[in-house]
């Protein structure tokens, strides 16, 4: 796949864009549920430097990377996995509202599937989210994610190493 964006490991003076996103209420309003009323993290600030601390350069347990145009640097989201079971690690993947709509969470999956299996050796990849989120159901099934569940509304996701290495074989 052609990519217009890249990943990006954000250094600690690029934590204007995590503040921004984490402090707009309609690009956190997935997150609403839990943290009401909007969704937007309370001291995004202070998140932030925990996020340096504990997640950049912290790979294959956890990684954490910006979304980057190529064509102008801007930054469009983020995205991040971390160990949450010996053999599946969890996802996460945010676009900034102003930028949605535009193909990026559909790149920004690939290039977080590239990094995870090709680079850092990840054997599993697991997603949950709600099955209102059609959108991001259909990015992650068309990136090769099953579903493995339901349950209470929330739909169960996974990607393994094995079937991705199968499937770009087979492209």
């Amino acid at each position: 796949m052609n990519h217009e964006l890249q990943l990006y490991i954000p250094r600690p003076e690029d934590g204007w864009f995590y503040v921004k996103m984490m402090s707009d209420p309609e690009t956190m309003a997935y997150n609403a549920p839990w943290f009401p009323p909007d969704g937007c993290i309370p001291d995004p600030e202070s998140e932030w430097l925990d996020l340096q601390k504990d997640w950049i350069g912290k790979e294959p347990e956890r990684f954490y990377a910006y979304l980057q145009r190529k064509s102008d640097g801007a930054f469009v989201g983020d995205v991040n996995y971390h160990q949450s079971t010996e053999d599946c690690c969890d996802i996460g993947i945010v676009i900034y509202a102003p930028e949605r709509g535009k193909g990026y969470g559909r790149q920004g999956l690939w290039l977080l599937l590239e990094r995870a299996f090709l680079v850092d050796g990840v054997s599993c990849l697991h997603n949950d989210f709600e099955e209102t989120r059609i959108a991001a159901y259909r990015i992650h099934t068309a990136a090769g994610f099953r579903e493995i569940g339901r349950d209470e509304g929330i739909i169960r996701l996974e990607h393994t190493r094995e079937a991705y290495l199968k499937d770009k074989a087979a492209r």
